[in-house]
């Protein structure tokens, strides 16, 4: 069943809403904002969505309503979303992949809203004065969360020494929602992070064809474990995986927050997109355009980074290995300065060759409103999220093996 919650709590009719109430005064207490979600806060995706805009809330003091379980099947998306314009709502964010056709729809008919999604490709596109879409530079976070991982692996089975892992000890396993751009391009960056402590490291990958079912994660994640995975990590939504490595003491890597409840001796970090920074930015544009009585806009295609907040990597849990920390955080200031690059086509190979524009073209989709001769590969690296926000690396490097026909 659909929830609909409206913070702070106000009274509700049988059919309709009777009135917002708001919350002490703040920098936006005159505007309202929408967050529509896939799932609700059970869902480790949505409820980081969640807590980046009730964080923002709590800064700014906007009225705030949010739909959880919004499909992206058929029309419901949008909706739910004209549903919040005549709430009132101001600004509107949407966070699943499936509803940017739908809040496309909404932006065209009321251009007084903005109108803000997260992980699409058509913004650039669309060129619309409202709507958008974000997404942030996660791949870097994957990146810092894989050379923890490494540094476990290195731990556990070669005395503190990558070089020093076994190929049977070196194999990673990976629970996948999709085969979209955006799993792959988070579970090579991931990949990359692991192998750059350890080299020997493969990755076997098992896709889920769900964004959240925690029976098939867990199931998967065993599945991993049965064909060797000394290490566990995910895109997928629930603690499914997690839970499993804890009965099976097997390290986990998580993402989109901590999951140490559900593996108090397995769980190592989590890397995750701070969605904060973004609806501060949009949130306030909104109110000075509103104060100086222009039309709002807000950017086509935006990209959060390491560098402003946008993509966060925890601390390291007490599982990870002594000195693990300081050497995130050594990696993580190169990332931050531009010397080190996570998909630096030196350090991987695809169908046995060196990377080149022409076997690592990522899909149609990713072209849409950009010319036939952009590239993505030049000053040897993939440049990701940069000529589009939403992850565009779709190919499987050397290392990597899908396992879902073996296991079905």
């Amino acid at each position: 069943m659909k929830k609909l919650r409206i913070l702070p709590l106000f009274a509700l009719g049988i059919a309709s809403l009777t009135g917002l109430v708001g919350c002490s005064k703040g920098a936006a207490a005159d505007v309202t904002v929408g967050l529509i979600c896939l799932h609700g806060d059970y869902s480790t995706y949505d409820n980081n969505f969640i807590q980046a805009m009730k964080a923002a809330r709590k800064k700014l003091g906007f009225k705030l309503v949010i739909k959880e379980n919004v499909s992206e099947e058929g029309d419901e998306c949008y909706n739910e979303a004209a549903a919040l314009v005549e709430q009132g709502c101001n600004v509107i964010f949407a966070d699943s992949f499936g509803h940017e056709t739908n809040m496309i729809k909404a932006a065209k008919q009321f251009k007084d809203v903005l109108f803000c999604h997260a992980t699409g490709t058509n913004g650039a596109s669309e060129n619309l004065s409202n709507f958008g879409d974000a997404f942030a530079s996660i791949y870097e976070g994957r990146y810092l969360a894989g050379v923890a991982g490494g540094l476990k692996l290195a731990a556990l089975y070669g005395n503190g020494d990558g070089n020093a892992v076994s190929a049977e000890n070196a194999v990673v396993g990976y629970v996948g929602a999709y085969t979209y751009a955006e799993i792959i391009s988070g579970f090579t960056s991931f990949y990359l992070g692991v192998k750059s402590v350890v080299p020997n490291a493969t990755m076997k990958v098992k896709y889920t064809g769900s964004w959240y079912d925690e029976t098939l994660e867990r199931s998967y994640a065993n599945d991993l474990m049965d064909a060797g995975a000394k290490l566990i990590s995910q895109h997928a939504d629930s603690h499914g995986a997690p839970s499993a490595c804890q009965a099976r003491n097997v390290p986990n890597v998580s993402y989109n927050g901590s999951t140490l409840s559900d593996g108090p001796d397995t769980y190592l970090i989590s890397s995750r997109i701070n969605w904060q920074p973004y609806y501060e930015d949009v949130i306030m544009g909104f109110k000075r355009a509103k104060d100086a009585g222009t039309a709002p806009t807000v950017q086509n295609d935006y990209t959060g980074t390491l560098a402003n907040g946008s993509v966060e990597i925890d601390k390291c849990s007490k599982n990870c290995p002594a000195g693990a920390q300081a050497k995130i955080d050594e990696v993580k200031a190169k990332l931050i300065n531009g010397s080190l690059h996570v998909f630096d086509t030196s350090k991987f190979t695809v169908g046995g060759n060196a990377p080149s524009e022409e076997n690592m073209r990522p899909g149609n989709a990713t072209w849409a409103g950009l010319a036939e001769s952009a590239t993505f590969l030049t000053g040897g690296y993939y440049h990701e999220s940069e000529l589009r926000s939403a992850p565009s690396f779709d190919v499987i490097i050397d290392g990597i093996t899908n396992i879902n026909e073996i296991y079905g």
